[in-house]
């Protein structure tokens, strides 16, 4: 019988630290982005998808960047989904992540499965692990979920038996979502019924990526002939698949020089499935009914980059990884539009592959793909996994959860109380409201948002059209200008946000957080001078409020010496500097700018000491090419590996 239940997982892990105090105004930097010129040359649909509805900003979503990275034994909740031939262990307090998938009668993991729990900057707003499968909802990236918890009760399955049921309000994009998880009796497959929802009047835009770590010795198999090839020099190719047009398989993780995307182009009609095996022709495969039409390689590449970021998201001597994932779109650069009151839903079936191993692993491309597919027809015929959805949808998603087991955000709970939504089977009950949706409740229930507590900063915010509605008729005080500046920044209204700002901070006791916006406007403006005199102001009011200089002392005083650095103004920084945090400045971000201000005081042989005693910044983001460039401002020679994170071919 199939069976889900609590356990624990102690792995050597990093704490997540506090999220970054300070309002994400900015769009995240894009690592996955194409220019202007392939884009006009792309396929006029798929350039419409790349185009549609950019994030302007990170908002609501705070950023995740408290973490470091002294790992120590910590205790981890999981649920276990078994069955006599599968075990599926879920980490519902970090984004819903499927750790491990083992299957019994042979032994074998399926997954890559990561030894440690390392956060690491490349989710959307910060905080990212590696390892499992993990479901990318939101916009192009990992999600902002990636780390958090979601909801997750037991539910009936289509069977009868029982089922996971993972559920949350993504907020980038303001749309409930679901992941149903069962194992039917002696499967060995491990079925995946997942459904976005629109409950608004207007269209969204929707993102959505499968995500699964595999051993990167496998060989990638997908019934396509040419895949759209994407490299951090932000081009978007299509290009002959498995063997390009140096010669190169690139079905072969380990045939890549650089870290890159694969999106294969499958035919239309072809039944949607991909599949890493080893020498022996035994491995993963994933496939899915025809809605989710994507699939994807994702490898690191051979060069010092690649195997840098490999040994930076678990510990040296872990064996590497690739990513096969399937999505919505032929691309994770493009998005689709999801109508109001529509929905997205589909079905996807993890399991085991066994192959000729002669086929699968021979030069013959056709034959391989051929064989891999008659292996899966004989696993998990496709009329089986189309029945599993229909049985799934119609019996079984509306369902309602019988044993609570995680508890996720209060927003999604926040948001039916406002909108009044019904969702059967992904209840957000009032219970699970906190301190942090608290005001905004007042807000929805009186009209006034109820000012925060003396000498304390404004709270989390909400932008999304209905709360900026409100906000505009609010009583207008500090607090209010604040978040309905916030809320106007990202509508893409930047010139009222600035005025709304302005008017707050006239009467403002709490000074800071309307200085930081105000300084922030102004750099996205072109106002570097300006930015760096408010950003200098907001670390000076937090610090005169704050005498213990502890809170965002360290984020903004982060922020201010960048700017000044960006305005050219190095005595400024040096003085501000004196005034940071100790505990700041040891940590590897801080010594990464120390040796940036060192060399704008032409202190190049100190600066260069900084990189010679060894520093770690914990959040150095996907594709960040800063610790190359100022190594190169210091010296010819060649980076030190400890220091090697590009991407780009150079």
């Amino acid at each position: 019988m199939t069976t889900v239940r609590r356990a624990v997982l102690t792995l050597p892990a990093a704490p997540l630290g506090p999220d970054n105090p300070l309002p994400a105004l900015r769009a995240p930097a894009g690592a996955h982005a194409v220019d202007a010129r392939t884009l006009a040359e792309l396929p006029r649909d798929m350039a419409r998808g790349i185009g549609r509805a950019p994030l302007r900003s990170l908002l609501p979503a705070p950023v995740r960047d408290g973490y470091g990275r002294e790992r120590t034994p910590a205790d981890l909740d999981t649920i276990l989904i078994e069955n006599d031939r599968l075990r599926a262990t879920v980490l519902p307090g970090l984004g819903g992540r499927i750790h491990s998938l083992h299957h019994k009668p042979t032994g074998r993991e399926l997954l890559y499965r990561n030894p440690v729990f390392q956060p690491a900057a490349f989710a959307l707003n910060g905080a990212w692990f590696s390892g499992g499968i993990e479901w990318n909802i939101g916009a192009t990236g990992h999600s902002t979920l990636s780390c958090s918890p979601l909801h997750a009760a037991v539910v009936r399955a289509p069977d009868g038996g029982p089922m996971l049921r993972l559920w949350e309000w993504e907020r980038l994009r303001d749309l409930p979502f679901q992941v149903d998880l069962w194992l039917p009796d002696d499967s060995d497959f491990l079925y995946v019924g997942v459904r976005i929802r629109n409950p608004h009047e207007r269209t969204a835009p929707v993102y959505w990526w499968s995500n699964t770590a595999v051993p990167e010795d496998r060989r990638i198999l997908a019934p396509a002939d040419a895949a759209w090839h994407h490299g951090y020099e932000r081009g978007l190719r299509r290009l002959p698949v498995p063997v390009t047009e140096d010669g190169t398989d690139r079905s072969y993780p380990l045939n890549g020089t650089h870290a890159a995307d694969w999106f294969y182009d499958l035919p239309t009609g072809q039944r949607p499935w991909i599949a890493a095996l080893d020498r022996e022709g035994a491995g993963l495969v994933q496939t899915s009914t025809d809605t989710l039409r994507g699939r994807k390689l994702f490898l690191w590449g051979t060069e010092r980059g690649g195997r840098r970021w490999q040994e930076w998201l678990t510990e040296p001597g872990t064996p590497g990884y690739a990513e096969i994932q399937a999505g919505l779109a032929r691309t994770q650069l493009e998005h689709l539009e999801l109508a109001g009151g529509a929905e997205f839903s589909w079905l996807e079936a993890y399991g085991p592959l066994a192959a000729d191993p002669a086929a699968v692993r021979g030069e013959d491309w056709a034959a391989a793909r051929a064989d891999a597919e008659r292996s899966l027809a004989d696993a998990l015929p496709r009329p089986a996994v189309d029945a599993a959805y229909t049985a799934w949808r119609e019996g079984a998603a509306d369902a309602a959860p019988q044993e609570v087991l995680a508890v996720g955000s209060g927003w999604g709970a926040l948001e039916v109380l406002r909108g009044r939504y019904e969702l059967p089977g992904t209840p957000f009950p009032e219970s699970t409201l906190g301190p942090a949706q608290q005001p905004w409740r007042e807000l929805l229930r009186t009209g006034v948002l109820p000012p925060s507590a003396p000498g304390a900063a404004p709270g989390a915010p909400l932008v999304s059209a209905p709360w900026r509605d409100m906000l505009e008729t609010a009583p207008a005080d500090p607090s209010t200008e604040y978040h309905l500046g916030i809320a106007q920044w990202h509508a893409g209204d930047r010139a009222q946000a600035v005025r709304s700002w302005e008017r707050g901070l006239k009467e403002a006791d709490v000074r800071w957080p309307l200085l930081y916006c105000l300084a922030v406007a102004d750099r996205e403006d072109g106002h570097p001078d300006r930015a760096a005199e408010r950003f200098t102001e907001a670390f000076a009011a937090h610090a005169a409020g704050d005498p213990a200089h502890g809170g965002c002392a360290a984020a903004l005083g982060r922020e201010a010496v960048e700017a000044l650095l960006a305005a050219g103004r190095p005595g400024q920084a040096r003085a501000l500097w004196g005034r940071l945090p100790e505990r700041a400045l040891r940590t590897g971000a801080f010594r990464l700018l120390e040796a940036r201000l060192l060399l704008a005081e032409g202190r190049k042989d100190e600066a260069r000491s900084v990189f010679d005693t060894g520093f770690e910044v914990a959040d150095l983001r996907e594709g960040a090419e800063i610790l190359g460039e100022v190594w190169a401002r210091l010296t010819d020679e060649p980076l030190p590996c400890a220091y090697e994170f590009r991407m780009r071919p150079s």
